[in-house]
């Protein structure tokens, strides 16, 4: 893929398969909702997560968004790369209005995400995805 159709891939995907490392040394592997915020993956977990304490541990970290349904149409990006971990509650909120926006079609206007969102916004920490290596496969240009 090139970069504009990586930035495309990336805007409209759904699911971002996050694989952090377990203690043990076994992938923990999860699904996420996520945005993108300058130009980067983002999403939001609760501080008490599995997949933030192993970040906490160690920030590498793999993650995936894919689609397709037969081999002629699979697609996917996957980024290897390092989590920042971002205390802030003002992204915490921006994370969970522009999620709600994109997967449940519903938009708070950004007054009022403390409102709806700020019970849980507290329990949460942000995480940008820094890329180090890019990965991207596309078999819709096969039958081009």
């Amino acid at each position: 893929m090139t970069q504009a159709e990586i930035a495309e891939f990336l805007q409209t995907g759904r699911n971002l398969q996050v694989a952090t490392m377990g203690r043990e040394g076994y992938p923990h592997l999860t699904t996420l909702w996520y945005v993108l915020v300058d130009e980067l993956i983002a999403f939001r977990s609760f501080r008490k997560s599995q997949r933030v304490a192993n970040l906490r541990r160690d920030p590498r970290l793999t993650v995936l968004v894919e689609d397709g349904h037969s081999v002629v149409n699979l697609r996917g990006v996957m980024i290897q790369g390092r989590a920042r971990l971002i205390d802030d509650r003002t992204l915490v909120l921006r994370l969970y209005g522009e999620v709600t926006e994109k997967y449940e079609g519903m938009r708070v206007e950004p007054e009022g995400w403390d409102a709806v969102f700020g019970t849980w916004a507290d329990k949460n920490i942000a995480i940008l995805v820094d890329p180090e290596r890019i990965t991207t496969w596309d078999h819709t240009k096969w039958v081009r």
